[in-house]
């Protein structure tokens, strides 16, 4: 049985290797983003759960998009603070692995949700006679809970198969810790064949969310063209859903044919943009985004602001 458990106990990670010259440029810029992203999920979160007027299906899945992205960043940014002051990147074995585990289920978890809106929108426009019975506040919690349940499940069983591989190097060529970096690592190949097959099922799971959720704005488009109240409702809403599933798919996509397809003769400064862009542009665009087109967000922090300036 010892023969199937990782003898190593901390990872290196190189990411950081050729930017001692700038780190504490970087540690502030990085500080700075963190804090940015801290406060405008944060406010949004806020203004929703203070304002009952916006204790709405909509609105209640906007806060549950801001606080995935709060998990998420919070995963990345305080243990990357650290490795930038550090003369050594390290992380430990188990720290590694939870690291990995927020990182997908985060990702995999913001999908989940952007399907969960779209489907929203979708009854609010097609069906809006029906819209308070289908989005009842039961069927709202529990389709906000399986957003992040089935995510965190998903990818607790992809982390938890690596735990069986005997690795043999302690070196992650990355900023952080990515579970398909770590199973690379094994010492037999062939005992990664079950971890491919479950790393392809869960990718086969959220290729059919992002079909649900064009499918679902495809739909959507066609019904809004013949109608100025709905292409109206089209604009205010399901454009600010569709700007945050371009975000999120083009910062996914570039990570994963990162790692996928990555060459050692990218310099490394690059490979690390490409490799957090997924934990920068979302968390800090989306609540922008959304505070700025949804009406009553927006009057909201308008409303606030200006009590603030008397």
């Amino acid at each position: 049985m010892m023969d199937n458990v990782s003898q190593i106990r901390i990872f290196f990670l190189l990411g950081l290797n050729e930017t001692n010259n700038h780190r504490f440029t970087l540690f502030f810029l990085t500080l700075l983003c963190y804090c940015l992203i801290l406060l405008v999920n944060v406010c949004v979160i806020v203004i929703i759960i203070m304002d009952k007027n916006l204790h709405e299906p909509m609105y209640i899945l906007l806060c549950t998009f801001c606080m995935n992205a709060l998990y998420g960043t919070t995963g990345f940014y305080p243990k990357f603070l650290w490795d930038l002051l550090s003369p050594v990147h390290v992380i430990s074995y188990s720290g590694c692995l939870v690291q990995a585990l927020v990182m997908y289920s985060f990702a995999c978890a913001d999908l989940s949700i952007l399907s969960v809106m779209a489907y929203d929108r979708y009854v609010a426009i097609c069906r809006p006679l029906e819209y308070h019975s289908v989005m009842s506040k039961q069927r709202l919690i529990m389709l906000a809970c399986f957003s992040w349940i089935i995510p965190f499940c998903v990818m607790g069983i992809n982390v938890f198969l690596t735990t069986r591989l005997k690795l043999c190097s302690p070196y992650i060529t990355r900023l952080f810790c990515v579970n398909w970096i770590i199973v690379k690592l094994a010492c037999f190949p062939a005992e990664t064949t079950i971890n491919s097959i479950v790393a392809y099922i869960a990718i086969v799971i959220y290729v059919f969310h992002g079909f649900f959720i064009v499918w679902s704005y495809m739909y959507l488009i066609k019904t809004c063209v013949n109608s100025i109240e709905n292409k109206a409702k089209f604009m205010q809403t399901c454009v600010p859903h569709l700007t945050s599933l371009l975000i999120f798919l083009v910062a996914i996509a570039f990570d994963v044919l990162n790692m996928r397809f990555s060459s050692k003769d990218l310099p490394q400064a690059l490979q690390n943009i490409v490799a957090i862009e997924f934990l920068v542009i979302p968390p800090l665009m989306n609540p922008l985004i959304y505070g700025f087109k949804l009406t009553k967000i927006r009057n909201r922090i308008l409303g606030v602001i200006t009590l603030k300036t008397k």
